[in-house]
Parts: structure tokens; C-alpha cells; sequence
């Protein structure tokens, strides 16, 4: 081979060297970027999170709708909680939750099947908790008339259906859709057996007002960061858990290692009063 040839040739190999070089830093660069959003976004939730939490206190009130009647089958302290899941699980997932929070409804669209799956499987339980801090922070009512209108449903055995469905159907967090009661009763007819007279009776009379500012008060004093707070056998799994983000797969994993070498719990079980 010519010298000229060889030159030629070498020339070549940097230039194929100096091109793959190029394209290797780029794909740091992009990774890099990859990695720099999911942090901002998870720091982002974050702040919307201590914002919430910050101004949580702001609709408390004594209570004017007279002594607080709770709903049917709600357990634990007060009974402030509304199971859903076997008694005998392994897990407590631990949730509290305003209907117009939108992180809320982020949370539940991103992991509601997956937690129904768990509950359904006998692996883990549910504790929901109602929190009205929505209402307190840009004004109207609908935190506390669609809360009242979830305790309606307990009565009836309904709530983890009607639950999914105010979650589904939920105004933007500015709008007091949910104020509306005659909304809360039109949304109730999408959950078969639930639009009776016995659940307008309810939502129109406002039964669990007081159970429910009951509950928000609770969350208020209970140190919480704000809504949704999610809490794997009281660890914080919301949004992350250590050093782990949460995630559908995460979740999952959290839960399989809390639960080994433990029976799962009796699928089909109606929970103890």
C-alpha cells in the first residue's frame, strides 16, 4: 500500500474513532437529561406536596352539623378508616386522600389496579383516610360534600367503587364540581346498586359532615406532608421510599418483601366492624 493510501486510511479510522466518541457523549448528555428531569419532576411533586401540606389547617372549623355519625363498617381509632381487602392480609397500605387533590388522582389512576390486585390476592389491605384540605385552600366544598358522599357509600358496602369512580370523574382542583351534590348522586349511578333512596337521603342531609371533618382533623394533627400519603405498614412509600422512587414495580417488590414467609390473607373475607 502507498504511503498516500496509508495516510488516507488512518485518516479514516480517526475520523470513524472522533465520530463514535461524538456520538457516546451525546448519549450521556442524554441520559443525563433523562435522569435531571425525573429528579425536577419528583422534586417538582414534592413541593406541590408542602405546599398542600403548608396550608392544610386552613378549613378547620368546629363542626355545626351536630355529633359525628360514622359510617358503617369503619374501623380502627374512631372509626376514621375505611378498609377494603382482607382483615388478615400480611400488609397495610395506609392511604389519605382529598377528592379534589389532583396529586390524588395522579396516585390512584397511576396505581389503582395494581393495589386492587394486591388486595384482591390477599396480600395487602387498605386503610382509606379522608382529608378536606382542598376546600381550606382555594375555597367551596366539594372536599368535604364528596367525602361525606364516600361515607354514604360504606354505608352500603359501595365505597371502593364509588371511590374509583370520584377519582375518575374529577374536576380540575379549582372547580367545586363536587360541591354540587346532585353531581356526587349522578356519578353514584354509574355504581350499580348505589343510586337509592337511602344514598341521596344521605348525600342530601349531609349524615357524615361531622365524621368527616372529624377525619380531617385527624390528618391535620397527624404530622402528614399532605395528600395522598401513602404508607406500606407505616413506612412513607409516597413518592419514594428510601431511596427508591415509587413506582408499579417498586410497589410490587415493597410489598412482596414485606410479606415473606407470611400467608396471604383470606381473599373474599367481609372486615370486621
Amino acid at each position: 500500500m502507498s504511503e498516500k493510501n496509508r495516510d488516507r486510511s488512518r485518516a479514516a479510522r480517526d475520523r470513524l474513532v472522533q465520530q463514535r466518541e461524538q456520538d457516546r457523549a451525546r448519549e450521556r448528555r442524554r441520559r443525563t437529561l433523562i435522569v435531571t428531569t425525573a429528579v425536577v419532576g419528583v422534586l417538582a411533586l414534592a413541593a406541590v406536596i408542602g405546599v398542600i401540606a403548608a396550608n392544610a389547617g386552613k378549613n378547620d372549623k368546629d363542626s355545626e352539623a351536630g355529633p359525628a355519625v360514622t359510617p358503617s363498617g369503619a374501623m380502627g381509632e374512631d372509626g376514621l378508616t375505611l378498609q377494603v381487602g382482607a382483615d388478615d392480609a400480611p400488609s397495610t397500605l395506609t392511604i389519605w386522600e382529598d377528592f379534589r387533590c389532583p396529586v390524588c388522582a395522579q396516585f390512584e389512576n397511576a396505581f389503582r389496579d395494581t393495589i386492587a390486585e394486591l388486595a384482591d390476592s390477599g396480600q395487602l389491605k387498605v386503610e382509606y383516610h379522608l382529608a378536606t384540605i382542598i376546600d381550606g385552600n382555594v375555597g367551596g366544598t366539594g372536599s368535604v360534600r364528596a367525602a361525606n358522599a364516600a361515607a354514604c357509600a360504606q354505608d352500603v358496602g359501595k365505597f371502593a367503587p364509588y371511590h374509583d369512580v370520584l377519582f375518575r370523574n374529577q374536576p380540575a382542583e379549582t372547580d367545586d364540581a363536587f360541591g354540587d351534590n346532585s353531581k356526587l348522586i349522578e356519578l353514584a349511578g354509574t355504581v350499580e346498586g348505589l343510586d337509592t333512596p337511602a344514598f341521596r337521603s344521605c348525600v342530601e342531609d349531609g349524615t357524615h359532615d361531622s365524621w368527616v371533618e372529624k377525619s380531617n382533623k385527624a390528618f391535620t394533627e397527624g404530622g402528614f406532608e399532605g395528600t395522598p400519603t401513602a404508607l406500606l405498614n407505616g413506612e412513607s412509600v409516597f413518592p419514594k421510599k428510601g431511596d427508591e422512587q415509587i413506582s408499579v414495580a417498586n410497589l410490587k417488590k415493597w410489598v412482596a418483601d414485606a410479606n415473606k414467609g407470611k400467608k396471604p390473607g383470606t381473599v373474599g373475607a367481609t372486615p370486621s366492624p
